[in-house]
């Protein structure tokens, strides 16, 4: 009869333990010493390259899983999760939150970030007139075009749902979510493309002109009106995605229950604001507050369409500024940080429907 020695086992998992930790240590030290320091052809590297991002996290996961499965159940059972989740929870952070705190931390330093400031930068942010009608152009951003877009693609969603060519007018206003926002960018300056004294080849001033009107300079006329024709760039790419998900919702509203609401004698505009919309509450608050985030960093378009120029600058135009033209370290991040305490409070709302909803 076999008798076990006592912290044979343990030691065995030990063991096995750091056996893997030192072979996945230097098995992928050595690809990355090939990969940094060899001559191999650039089309072999890359090939390399990319069978190493596969299966050496098919090898990484594999591996330390086999070393797990030796561990008391007890054990096992708080490792796996661990070793599935924590890679990406320290990617994460690595990615997210650490670059978070050093931009909190820059923030209280003057532009070579050497020199303490204290909250001299934030209070910059809301004095300095550039600053605050940045401040005001994202607020225009998120009242004029996050609204639209919501109550377009909900509209359009409930309208195209009741259509026969319901397929073919989704695709239609679903279709420039397939471009970049550089590239609508590029595409609406032709569009509000405008040169005096010229024929106009812009698509609404050639419009206008036809119909026997002066041409207008669409991008720099005087404010709200220029930052209102930009924000057009965004209601006509994120409206199809608003619709695409209020369409989705829409579907999964019970016909019976509106069948019942109709027999009662309730009309259409009764059964959409009373059934309809509390039904789709959920989905509705996440179109919302993803929007609004989106609409909170644009940039792209502002900076394709007029560069900031014409009291057209927004936030993250301005951090961009800041930060890599004028090199201005401290007070890009502050702009940052207080790009992410807007943000702050509609990511908050987002996780806490998504909490209600069974998502935790």
């Amino acid at each position: 009869m076999r008798t076990s020695v006592p912290g044979v086992r343990p030691l065995r998992i030990i063991l096995s333990t750091l056996l893997v930790i030192f072979s996945n240590a230097l098995i992928h030290s050595v690809f990355y010493i090939v990969l940094r320091d060899g001559n191999l052809p650039g089309v072999i590297n890359a090939v390399v390259a990319i069978l190493w991002g596969i299966f050496g996290v098919y090898f990484i996961y594999w591996s330390f899983n086999l070393a797990i499965e030796q561990y008391p159940d007890r054990w096992k059972q708080k490792m796996i999760p661990i070793l599935f989740v924590g890679p990406a929870v320290a990617l994460l952070a690595w990615l997210l939150l650490v670059p978070t705190i050093r931009t909190l931390y820059m923030s209280f330093f003057d532009s070579t970030t050497t020199n303490f400031v204290g909250l001299a930068n934030y209070a910059e942010v809301f004095t300095n007139r550039i600053l605050l009608g940045a401040l005001r152009n994202n607020l225009l951003w998120v009242v004029f075009g996050a609204t639209a877009c919501i109550v377009l693609g909900l509209l359009i969603a409930v309208l195209a749902d009741r259509s026969s060519f319901e397929k073919l007018a989704k695709s239609i206003i679903f279709m420039p979510m397939a471009i970049s926002f550089v590239a609508a960018g590029v595409i609406w300056k032709f569009i509000y493309f405008y040169k005096p004294g010229t024929e106009q080849i812009g698509l609404l001033n050639a419009i206008l002109v036809s119909f026997g009107f002066e041409p207008q300079a669409f991008t720099s006329m005087f404010q709200p009106w220029n930052n209102l024709f930009l924000i057009v760039i965004l209601i006509w790419m994120q409206t199809g995605f608003a619709m695409v998900l209020f369409s989705a919702a829409l579907k999964g509203v019970p016909e019976e229950l509106l069948e019942a609401a109709r027999v009662d004698g309730a009309g259409e505009t009764r059964i959409f604001f009373k059934i309809i919309v509390p039904f789709i509450s959920g989905t509705i608050l996440s179109v919302s507050t993803t929007i609004v985030v989106f609409t909170l960093k644009i940039f792209d378009v502002v900076m394709v369409m007029t560069g900031g120029q014409y009291d057209t600058e927004v936030v993250a135009t301005q951090f961009y500024r800041q930060f890599f033209m004028y090199r201005n370290a401290g007070f890009g991040s502050t702009l940052a940080i207080v790009l992410l305490i807007c943000v702050i409070p509609v990511i908050w709302i987002n996780l806490r429907q998504f909490k209600k909803q069974g998502g935790f």
